[in-house]
């Protein structure tokens, strides 16, 4: 009992002392404030008036969701024993070793294109760049740059180049994986949930119920949706984010997406972030990154250059370079594998001291980053809203795509996680691919790596977002892609080569995400009923 009670104190104190960091904390105790003060609290039955006034102003529910937002960022236990351990950030050495020898190879082929482009890692703007940018903030791609010359930093396929040759050195990569089959693409074992992990992960999906992502229109279905608009509207008056979480499980009215997504990301925008945003516009305007210009091209390359989402090019322009200048951006190196990124500055030695975190942000661009944020234009109007969406979504799921680690949620573990529902319950499509030298993992590992984003219609990526965020997992990516091959697989037994495998992969739209992920889960489901 002792031993409990000192375990709840310490995690009691311990979100107290988080919340006290959290931008939310100033007003909550400027709320409390004027509570204690309202005369329906009194001094004689102060703790039982007081309670029932916090119940009743919606505090209670500001701080409810506070902690919720703490907890779910990594989880008050596993939080309290880093602290009290001093756990690695990551566990296995060798993998450690391989994302620090990334992230020099990254940093080597930045720097070598700073030298060979004549460019500095950062300079101040002169007045008539810094007027351009004023003048343009609302139509970026109209600035006239020179960017043919610029090169991404790595892509896909160089990622996952460097994952490829992850192993361990106790390990015999000659052994066989799971029910005896060779090796995929990943050589390590990593602990790995199964299908019937999943379906009772996501249940609500495994029963195929009703969900938005499905529906036909026909009147049956205008009433549901009715029905479910509805309910998202007193949960939105609610503000709690679980019961917004919960409601997300279901699909959600596009028109309230926006909402819920804020609420259970906890990025509703306070006055704080307006300032904030503005100061990252003036960072922008005020000094030149060398990053800017891969950024640019990137967007370029990729969200303006893509038929759903070239319209709104320029929102995307305004946020990611505001997302370089975000130091804020830089906490996911306190729960992440990497290390932030050094620069040296100018006229400088090369001692700590003279070492600058570059970007700002600690996040090098790489080919496609753009897209993780041009979907959000269709959520979002308002800048300072879009931003803060993008940048809540990056730090709770997006930066785990880019980052060589055994965390679960990783893109190594999501990769293990596909090949291992693949090699199991599509046993024969396996052999054909291995038969036709193809690691199925080369075909899925884009997709996975932006989170499908470009590869679906905007409103199917929407619905497959609202189920990353309402379960809190990104395993539904690695899920996703076995039940995709799955799907075409009849389509992939005649093909012999990897030409053919991208020909059948080729178009994704006319694939109805929601309901191949329900077929996939609930197919399974008598499985799981018979191993209990």
């Amino acid at each position: 009992m002792t031993s409990s009670s000192s375990h709840n104190k310490m995690i009691s104190e311990f979100l107290s002392e988080q919340i006290e960091t959290q931008d939310v904390y100033p007003e909550l105790v400027d709320e409390l404030q004027k509570l204690v003060s309202s005369p329906l609290v009194t001094e004689s039955e102060f703790p039982a008036t007081f309670l029932k006034c916090l119940g009743s102003s919606g505090i209670e529910t500001k701080l409810k969701n506070c902690v919720y937002h703490l907890m779910r960022s990594k989880g008050v236990e596993k939080w309290i024993q880093e602290l009290t351990t001093g756990r690695l950030r990551e566990p296995l050495a060798y993998v450690a070793k391989i994302q620090a020898q990334w992230e020099k190879r990254v940093l080597k082929s930045l720097n070598s294109m700073c030298i060979e482009l004549g460019q500095t890692l950062a300079k101040p703007r002169c007045q008539v760049e810094q007027q351009e940018y004023i003048s343009h903030w609302e139509d970026l791609s109209a600035l006239e740059l020179e960017l043919s010359l610029f090169r991404p930093v790595y892509s896909s396929k160089d990622f996952l180049e460097v994952i490829s040759q992850v192993h361990s050195p106790n390990q015999n990569i000659q052994g066989a994986r799971g029910m005896g089959q060779p090796f995929g693409l990943i050589q390590i074992q990593l602990e790995t949930a199964d299908l019937n992990d999943l379906t009772e992960k996501f249940h609500d999906l495994s029963l195929a119920q009703p969900n938005l992502g499905v529906l036909q229109p026909d009147g049956r279905a205008d009433q549901l949706e009715q029905e479910i608009y509805q309910l998202g509207l007193k949960v939105l008056d609610r503000n709690h984010a679980p019961l917004a979480q919960e409601y997300l499980k279901r699909g959600c009215p596009h028109s309230l997406r926006g909402c819920v997504w804020a609420q259970v990301l906890g990025c509703e925008i306070i006055e704080k972030d307006i300032v904030t945003y503005n100061e990252l516009r003036e960072a922008v305007i005020s000094t030149d990154i060398m990053l800017d210009k891969l950024i640019i091209k990137d967007i370029e390359l990729n969200a303006a250059n893509d038929d759903q989402y070239f319209i709104f090019d320029d929102m995307v322009y305004k946020t990611m370079l505001c997302f370089s200048r975000d130091t804020q951006v830089a906490e996911m190196f306190s729960c992440g594998s990497a290390n932030p990124p050094k620069g040296v500055l100018r006229g400088r030695g090369g001692l700590s001291e003279n070492q600058v975190l570059y970007p700002p942000s600690g996040v090098i661009p790489f080919h496609g980053m753009s897209m993780f944020c041009a979907p959000f234009s269709y959520v979002y109007t308002d800048p300072v809203q879009l931003y803060f969406a993008f940048r809540a979504m990056y730090l709770r799921f997006w930066f785990r795509l880019h980052q060589i680690s055994s965390h679960p949620q990783s893109i190594l573990g999501l990769c293990a996680l596909f090949e291992n529902i693949l090699q199991r319950h599509e046993p024969e499509l396996w052999s054909h691919f291995l038969s036709i030298d193809v690691q199925p993992t080369r075909v899925v590992f884009r997709w996975i790596m932006r989170g499908f984003s470009g590869y679906f219609a905007p409103i199917q990526l929407l619905s497959l977002w609202d189920l990353i965020i309402a379960y809190d997992s990104m395993e539904i990516l690695a899920l996703l892609s076995a039940a995709i091959l799955s799907w075409r697989k009849e389509n992939l037994f005649r093909v012999s080569n990897l030409a053919g495998v991208e020909g059948v992969l080729g178009d994704l739209n006319s694939i109805c995400l929601v309901s191949l992920l329900q077929i996939m889960l609930s197919t399974h489901r008598p499985e799981m009923n018979k191993s209990n």
